[in-house]
């Protein structure tokens, strides 16, 4: 597997003050100094942590592959195709959310998620749907022409060390399998940390996992580049036992 880092809560850190530190320019080379997949960016519509500003620098570094979060609206499809990310990761938004708190509803809009990738992958723009581990939403993006989806793993991660955590990882593990088989690539992400990352591996083929939060945290006591590089150690390496 492969990591992707996402960047939001640098900004988060850096809006709290209104002022420039820290620089999320400076953390994404960190990112790319630490050779992860992908740098993740969400560009919500109330701009609470990333700016327009950040998206467009990091763009523009080299040899940096940028994967934008978005909400399927107009606004954001013109974004997208204005400064053409590498990768875009349709997701649900909600303005009074304090995070993402689930996947996207494509079967219920289907027309729109159709209408709304065509153009993006005629850019070479590679999309793909954050959704809850669930058959129909599955079924709805294969419909879409998009080559990936991104699995929600926050009902796993919240059940992680619990008597629940088995039945939600089968699902979570179902819903993969079940997606290559209609021939979608899968990613996966949300409330991944160092402790339940591990068990990821268990799901066959994932191609990449995105990060953020817990690799930030972990940052405020050990710079961010170690803690990249531990999560990094625990994506990409396959456990022994």
């Amino acid at each position: 597997m492969l990591l992707g880092v996402n960047i939001d809560h640098v900004a988060t850190l850096r809006n709290a003050r209104g002022g420039i530190e820290p620089d999320v320019l400076m953390a994404a080379r960190i990112c790319k100094e630490c050779n992860v997949a992908s740098i993740t960016t969400h560009l919500r519509e109330d701009r609470r942590h990333i700016k327009d500003k950040d998206v467009e620098e990091i763009r523009k570094l080299p040899r940096v592959r940028l994967n934008l979060e978005m909400a399927m609206t107009k606004e954001m499809q013109d974004i997208a195709l204005r400064i053409r990310p590498h990768a875009v990761c349709i997701v649900p938004e909600k303005r009074q959310e304090v995070t993402t708190e689930g996947g996207l509803d494509v079967e219920g809009q289907l027309k729109w998620a159709i209408e709304f990738t065509k153009p993006l992958l005629e850019k070479n723009i590679e999309v793909s749907f954050f959704i809850d581990p669930d058959v129909h939403q599955i079924s709805a993006v294969s419909k879409t022409g998009a080559p990936f989806i991104e699995l929600h793993t926050g009902r796993y991660s919240e059940a992680f060390g619990t008597e629940g955590e088995e039945r939600v990882f089968d699902e979570l593990k179902g819903a993969a399998i079940f997606a290559q088989n209609f021939g979608l690539k899968v990613n996966a992400g949300h409330g991944l940390n160092y402790q339940n990352v591990k068990r990821m591996h268990e799901i066959p083929n994932l191609v990449e996992l995105n990060i953020g939060h817990s690799i930030i945290s972990r940052a405020v006591f050990v710079g961010l580049e170690q803690a990249i590089k531990e999560m990094k150690t625990l994506v990409e390496t396959i456990p022994l036992s």
